[in-house]
């Protein structure tokens, strides 16, 4: 399935493919104040509408994961890193994803926190 998303001004906008069979919400720092419910899926699923230099970068910790936002709205639709093989991956916020039932989708805890 394809699946549209977007920051809250639309200025960062992407597509992106797969199936979504569940969701991560982390504890740590960034992720339980931003409020983020992740979908992994490969780098090359995520197909961005906004150029690269539009949408900012935050590192922080071992700058190993870019957390893209927008710097208009602030809004974090997604997330850049390596799986632990080294293949690229996106942690898409599917919050930022048009047309979901939020409350279908398995939620699993993990306690990043402690990472």
């Amino acid at each position: 399935m394809k699946y549209a998303g977007s920051c809250h001004c639309g200025k960062v906008a992407f597509e992106v493919e797969g199936e979504i069979k569940g969701v991560i919400a982390c504890n740590c720092s960034i992720c339980s104040r931003k409020g983020s419910l992740l979908w992994f899926v490969p780098r090359e699923q995520l197909k961005l509408l906004t150029p690269e230099q539009d949408i900012s970068t935050y590192l922080f910790n071992k700058h190993v994961i870019k957390h893209q936002f927008c710097a208009v709205c602030g809004i974090h639709p997604f997330g850049e890193g390596s799986d632990p093989n080294g293949d690229a991956m996106a942690a898409i916020n599917i919050r930022c994803l048009e047309g979901l039932d939020l409350d279908s989708i398995p939620v699993q805890h993990y306690n990043g926190r402690s990472h």
